[in-house]
């Protein structure tokens, strides 16, 4: 038996024309007597047939399809994302493919090529790499898709952004501490191939030297995402037993593994050190002391990526747009002293 019941299995049940069948299927009222349209569609239905969606899109010339790529699903960000933009998308038509592309370009890129393949509309998509990719990214606009990146964004100019302003959000968060008192800061940075990485450290820095506070390199920690990663560079660290009064994380999850050792080290937060993080999600609420975060608008995100990528489609010529919002410090116990 066929894997997939076709217009053809059901004019051969019948003993009609694939022709009539088509017509009934689609609709044609006007071309299809009532009885054998009743006929056609309880068959059809009786022996399981569903539309050929790819076929209807090659005809179309459309799939209204809307193709997401996320970098990875650890934190609850790139999840809340997903579930106001599938919302929007849906309320004006579209279906949603979905792709995470676990920190790896060369997955970004396998990941993007299905998208492709898939003939989607167009694609939102949180990169791995700033620089890695932009190749793939020219070929598929090339091709007539439009690409909106969003949270993890490029700096060339030739396709439409929304992002947070991690630059000033993270001064802000940094002499926010600095005012409380705070002076040894430990950064646990980002990596540099990603935007966000160096715009969060030029911040943390530029906040440093508003206060005449020196920049001191052995208080910036290699790179961390995962809870893992900011486990393993904290131990490192108070290995050294180098003072610090503070910690400023790149993200939360990396924040939450340090966080860990240092209070297996014995420490107390924020009595010994204040911490706080970037890009705060819910994951900050359930641990003890709760992480002050900047935290992301990631309903506001989700509606000007949608809004940019419908558009886009829409309109082919239309000229592209960087979208900067700002987020939200929300204070909580890791910085109450």
């Amino acid at each position: 038996m066929s894997k997939y019941i076709t217009i053809k299995d059901i004019a051969n049940e019948l003993g009609i024309s694939k022709s009539t069948v088509s017509r009934a299927l689609s609709g044609d009222s006007s071309n299809v007597k009532a009885e054998t349209m009743k006929l056609i569609t309880e068959t059809a239905q009786r022996m399981g047939y569903q539309r050929n969606e790819l076929a209807v899109s090659l005809r179309k010339q459309s799939s209204h399809n809307i193709g997401i790529i996320i970098p990875e699903i650890v934190t609850t960000f790139y999840m809340d994302f997903i579930s106001h933009a599938q919302t929007i998308l849906r309320m004006h038509g579209y279906n949603v493919l979905i792709a995470t592309s676990n920190e790896s370009a060369d997955q970004e890129r396998i990941n993007i090529d299905m998208m492709e393949k898939c003939m989607v509309d167009g694609i939102l998509i949180s990169v791995c790499d700033k620089e890695k990719n932009t190749d793939v990214y020219r070929r598929v606009m090339g091709r007539g898709i439009p690409m909106v990146f969003f949270d993890r964004t490029l700096e060339w100019g030739d396709a439409s952004q929304v992002r947070l302003d991690d630059y000033i959000m993270s001064f802000f968060m940094v002499e926010q501490l600095i005012r409380s008192g705070s002076k040894r800061i430990v950064h646990i940075s980002g990596p540099s191939h990603i935007r966000n990485g160096y715009e969060r450290l030029r911040g943390y820095r530029d906040a440093l030297e508003k206060f005449h506070i020196a920049y001191d390199k052995e208080l910036v920690l290699p790179s961390a995402l995962s809870a893992d990663d900011g486990s393993r560079v904290m131990a490192d660290f108070l290995d050294r037993n180098i003072p610090f009064d503070a910690v400023f994380g790149f993200t939360e999850t990396a924040l939450i593994g340090a966080k860990n050792i240092m209070q297996k080290r014995g420490m107390h937060v924020p009595a010994d050190a204040r911490i706080c993080c970037m890009s705060g999600t819910a994951l900050c609420t359930l641990v003890f002391p709760t992480i002050t975060a900047v935290e992301q608008p990631v309903e506001q995100m989700a509606s000007e990526a949608c809004r940019l990528v419908m558009a886009h489609i829409a309109d082919s010529a239309k000229g592209v747009e960087d979208i900067v919002l700002r987020g939200e410090i929300i204070d909580r116990e890791s910085t109450a002293v």
